[in-house]
Parts: C-alpha cells; structure tokens; sequence
C-alpha cells in the first residue's frame, strides 16, 4: 500500500533494531503512551526486535479504557429511558460499568440487546444529524477520547449551539495526554526513563506543552507516529538521549506534526471547553486533566440535563466509590506497572467476548492487543 509499505519495510526495521542494540550499553526503560503504538508494537513484534536491555512498556493511552467506571455507569442510566437515542463510538459498548449492583445492566450493548436505541457513530456531527432528524427525542453522544478527538466534539457542540439543536447533549469523557504523564513521572512506583509521545494528539496540540515535563523530570520525549519504522525511529531518538545523558523533545513524527499543532482546532476546542479535573479508570482523579463543557454551553450537558439519581443509580452508586470487577489489574497496567500477561485472569475469565475491563475491550487496549497477537505467551 502507498505510503505504508515504506514504514513497515523489514529490512529497514533489522538496520534500525541493529542500531538502537549498538548504541546500548545499559537498561531503559521506555512508555509509548498512544494505544495504537501499542498495537503496532505487538503485532509487528517490535519489543521482540530491540535489545533485551530494553523494556517497552504500555501507558495510559487507550481513551476507552480510562474512561472512568461511574461514567459508564451514567451513561447505561442515560441510555436506558425510552426517550432517549444514545450515540458512541463502537468500543464503548463493551466496555463494563459497576459490577456492584446485580439488577443493572452491565454494558452498553446488553441495553441495546434488551431494547435501549444506542447506535455507533463515527463521528459526534453524524449524532447531531441524528438530534436533528429526531426533534421529539432526546440525543445523546458519550463524548470520550483524548486531544485528538476533541475538536469534532467541540464544533457539533458549536453548531448545535448556533443551529439551536435544542435535543442534543453530550456526556463528556474528554482526557488530556501531558497531565497524565506527569501523574506517571510523579508517581514513587514511576519506572519510566522516556517516553514515545502520541504523534496523534500531537498533530492537534503540538508539542510545545511537553517542555515543561521535559525540564521539569529531566526525562526525554520523543513525538512518535505509528509504524513500525516510526516506532523504532523514535526509541532510537529516545535511547541516543538516554545513553548521552540528555534529555530533551524531540519530534520524529514530523512528516505530520508541527510544533505548534493545528491552532484552528485548538481554538475551537478552547471556545466549547475548559480543563477540569478527571476520574481516570484504574488511575484515580488527576487534576487539570480533562475537558468539560464552558458555562455558555452548559445547556449541552447530560449530566445536567438528566436527573440520573431518578434513574437506575442507586443512592449507593451515587455517594460511594465504584468499583470494577477486584481481578481485573488494568490500574497497574495502564500505568505500566504490570504488563497484560502478567494478569493471572488474562486469556482465561478475561477475554474480548467476556471481558473484565476496559484494556480488554478497546481496539487500542493493550489486553486485547496482547490477547490478539501474543495468547502463547
């Protein structure tokens, strides 16, 4: 295939593991924090190509998977009243809420299956089109994803605003990468020595918000896209650093990526939203971390717009902590801690058709990439 070939050429990948082996003289330990690094390092055996020195982990870099289990939670409760047609990506819907309450659903497929109106878009505009050829129903669109997806969330909101779409709503679920990595680099279980920085996310916010991580924990970051070239450009990018003591951004993505990103977008996702602290599954509250609707939009708010407490959430579920099923380990391995095979219910009672959590669901979850293409593991 054109423009893709070139990047997963073999040969090309031999010469570069060949030259990341000879520039190592000691470990590291390095984080991609882009789940389609993650499924591109697995599939194409990319870990399997470096020097044993060298320790690939998996970050927080699925947004399906760090979305946060009470907000399925509310989202099952939104989506469950006959007034309402309930928008996601596909992914989401296999994603489980609590497990703590045995008369609710568990996911947002076993709604669809008993009946719920939920429908997989691809885009939240394709739900605002679905708002305005429904006018007697109520749409909702469960708004997740990271910097990258935000700027379509934040114009169907604006023209839902500007075309006065007064059926339409958001449940927002919108994280922010850079804070997240702090959380990592702060954390006294930290092990990361440099990161692979999602090229994605990048392409919108630039990388200009990396420096301040870079100076501040002396940790190298190197903006990476998602090939296999890409990929093992970028730890070579990473370990030359890490070997000659530097630390420092650096952008191997820079076919799509400019330093100062794609400022249209960042605009109108500064119009629609502000940054307020997020609930990260497995991971706990981070602050500063993610997106919510502006007060001038609030009118956009599902949370706001419906009284869930009426619902399916009991009072319990609302004034105390939720939790996920106490075998799932994705906490640990979200925050590279622990890898998906080292999960004694990985491949057994967690499974894509059955799974525990979210990293098991997800396209970009590294529990279904390592289920998919390392189960002899």
């Amino acid at each position: 295939m054109k423009f893709v070939n070139e990047y997963r050429d073999a040969d090309a990948a031999d010469r570069y593991a060949r030259a990341i082996a000879a520039i190592t003289t000691q470990p590291w330990t390095i984080m991609e924090i882009c789940g389609g690094q993650t499924h591109s390092i697995v599939k194409f055996g990319i870990d399997e190509l470096l020097p044993p020195e060298i320790t690939l982990i998996h970050g927080p870099g699925c947004p399906v998977c760090v979305t946060p289990v009470e907000l399925v939670d509310k989202a099952i409760a939104i989506a469950t009243q006959p007034e309402v047609i309930f928008c996601s990506f596909g992914d989401m819907l296999r994603v489980p809420g609590s497990r703590g309450v045995e008369e609710r659903e568990k996911d947002l497929l076993a709604v669809k299956a008993t009946g719920g109106d939920i429908r997989i878009v691809y885009s939240p505009l394709d739900a605002l089109k679905i708002a305005q050829t429904h006018p007697h129903k109520q749409v909702v669109f469960f708004a997740v994803g990271f910097e990258t997806t935000a700027p379509a969330t934040a114009m169907a909101v604006y023209q839902a605003a500007r075309q006065e779409v007064k059926n339409f709503s958001l449940l927002v679920s919108h994280v922010l990468v850079p804070p997240a990595m702090e959380a990592i680099l702060a954390s006294p279980h930290n092990r990361v020595q440099g990161f692979l920085a999602a090229g994605h996310v990048c392409t919108v916010m630039g990388y200009t918000q990396y420096e301040p991580l870079v100076q501040k924990y002396c940790v190298p970051i190197v903006v990476t896209g998602f090939e296999p070239l890409d990929i093992l450009q970028g730890v070579y990018m990473c370990v030359q650093q890490l070997e000659s003591g530097r630390s420092q951004l650096e952008n191997q993505y820079a076919r799509s990526v400019r330093r100062n990103g794609n400022e249209t977008a960042q605009q109108l996702m500064q119009e629609v939203f502000k940054i307020v602290s997020r609930q990260w599954r497995g991971i706990g509250e981070i602050p500063q971390s993610g997106l919510g609707l502006r007060d001038k939009y609030a009118q956009f708010d599902a949370q706001k717009r419906f009284d869930i407490s009426n619902y399916a959430i009991s009072e319990a579920l609302l004034f105390q902590s939720i939790t996920e099923s106490t075998e799932c380990m994705s906490g640990q391995i979200l925050q590279g801690i622990k890898k998906p095979h080292e999960c004694p219910a990985f491949g057994d009672r967690c499974t894509p058709e059955h799974p525990l959590g979210a990293p098991m669901v997800s396209s970009e979850g590294a529990c279904a990439a390592y289920y998919r293409y390392r189960q002899w593991m």
